[in-house]
């Protein structure tokens, strides 16, 4: 993935502090961003900000430049998925030229594979390209504009897939992925507050029309889903929120639990070993083991069978095999094992 680099022009460090000074909105939302984002209050290093020449992206540079003017810059991926990628592209070109924000630019083919949803091809493209884009600039974190509203999508989301705690946990407001730190400053904030802030000091975004395709489930949840709850419960995102910060809290205790029980069975597990523990915790142990050895998870159905299996292994002839993503489950001795299929 090739990266282009718009060069930062020369600036007087009084020219800095002026253009902070004028947007005060900016700084503020910098300020509750920085007291309410838990990673770090004060992160070393250059810092950059994903912007797509959205809304939300765009008050987030905006914000960022304002907080951090001598050491902040601006990521931009450019998916190729529509004919509006490079009116994208053109926007956060503007916007970085005007404020003197360095720009770098990373073009990457996010169709998906056969089998896969286009929307997990674009977001695994666009983290892997972030990350480059991250590494090459010497970045300690990349911020990511997603927001109050979108955390509520990302729980509705969930609960209509049945998901369980890792699902309703939603976005956490930092990560790591590909090697690099990413945050999320705006979960605290409505994106109507961002659109306004941006109305406010008169900058200009894109709309990106995909965002009206209702062949997308998170688009209809969007559209027509949301809309009703805010009708009916005006704090509907805040509560979602809180269920999602609950939720993360519970899944922490779970994998505390969990590598409790796998020091007690071993990893790979002990058959015997995980038959003295309740099913709920072989369970719980069983898909920590599968996630962080291996990184797959198994499905509800695929776990119960796995669990009567286990339970039914009493004499040294018995077997185990099941199939769990993209390999088996298998009895290997007196212990479990994952086999990738060839």
């Amino acid at each position: 993935m090739a990266a282009s680099p718009t060069p930062r022009p020369k600036r007087a460090r009084s020219a800095d502090a002026t253009a902070a000074a004028a947007w005060p909105g900016a700084q503020a939302l910098a300020d509750w961003a920085l007291r309410h984002w838990g990673p770090s209050a004060r992160p070393e290093g250059p810092i950059a900000v994903a912007c797509s020449g959205g809304a939300d992206s765009t008050a987030l540079l905006l914000a960022a430049h304002a907080r951090w003017p001598d050491r902040m810059l601006a990521l931009h991926v450019h998916h190729g998925l529509q004919a509006a990628a490079d009116g994208f592209e053109a926007q956060v070109r503007g916007l970085c030229d005007r404020h003197g924000i360095a720009l770098r630019v990373s073009r990457v083919d996010a169709r998906a594979a056969a089998g896969q949803s286009p929307e997990d091809a674009a977001r695994i493209a666009r983290y892997a390209a972030l990350a480059d884009l991250a590494r090459d600039a010497g970045a300690a974190w990349v911020l990511l504009a997603q927001h109050l509203d979108d955390q509520a999508e990302t729980v509705l989301l969930a609960l209509s897939r049945g998901a369980g705690l890792p699902g309703l946990a939603a976005m956490p407001e930092a990560f790591e992925r590909e090697g690099v730190r990413f945050g999320r400053p705006w979960l605290g904030l409505r994106s109507q507050a961002l659109r306004d802030f941006l109305h406010g000091v008169g900058e200009t975004f894109i709309e990106d029309p995909s965002n009206a395709d209702l062949r997308f489930t998170r688009n209809r949840i969007r559209r027509v889903l949301a809309p009703a709850w805010a009708e009916a419960f005006e704090g509907y995102r805040e509560a979602l929120s809180r269920t999602a910060a609950h939720a993360a809290q519970a899944q922490r205790l779970l994998d505390e639990l969990a590598a409790m029980d796998l020091a007690h069975t071993g990893a790979p597990p002990s058959i015997a070993a995980l038959q003295t523990l309740s099913r709920d915790r072989q369970s719980n142990a069983l898909r920590r083991w599968l996630r962080g050895a291996h990184g797959v998870a198994p499905s509800a159905a695929q776990l119960h069978e796995l669990l009567d299996q286990i339970d039914a292994c009493r004499t040294r002839g018995h077997a185990i095999r099941l199939r769990v993503a993209d390999g088996f489950l298998v009895r290997d001795g007196d212990r479990l094992a994952f086999t990738p299929s060839v």
